[in-house]
């Protein structure tokens, strides 16, 4: 179970640097007007989403429900974590659909609209800790 759990970490930090790091490069993306820097953040952007985020997402996932189903671990304090884990992926293909509107030069929202949707996986960060560690 250890290297179960361990695995479910690793990829659960891959996951969230991600989830910082696309919302900041949305934030300099919005603030860019120069054409080598917008195309240069497409690049960041679609590498960190499809190559990093959405793998350390769905093996998160993997090992996580490993873990729940696999080993029983349970408890009143796992709901609200598994809606947490619901919302975190919604955040995630919400990035992917604002990802495809910068692709298409179609971007709807100002960097302080960005610096402000970066805050959302802090939040929910702290949650899952506090729910995992504590079991309140």
């Amino acid at each position: 179970m250890l290297w179960v759990k361990s695995l479910h970490i690793i990829f659960m930090v891959t996951w969230f640097a991600g989830l910082f790091y696309l919302p900041r490069l949305f934030v300099y993306h919005a603030m860019s007007d120069d054409l080598p820097s917008i195309e240069r953040f497409k690049v960041m952007e679609r590498k960190l989403y499809y190559g990093i985020m959405t793998p350390g997402a769905a093996l998160t996932i993997i090992f996580g429900m490993w873990l729940w189903l696999g080993y029983g671990i349970s408890g009143s304090w796992m709901h609200t974590k598994l809606f947490l884990v619901a919302v975190l992926v919604a955040y995630h293909y919400y990035c992917g659909r604002l990802l495809t509107n910068f692709k298409l030069d179609q971007n709807l929202h100002s960097h302080i609209y960005y610096r402000w949707f970066n805050e959302i996986p802090v939040v929910i960060l702290i949650a899952v800790v506090i729910l995992v560690v504590v079991k309140p």
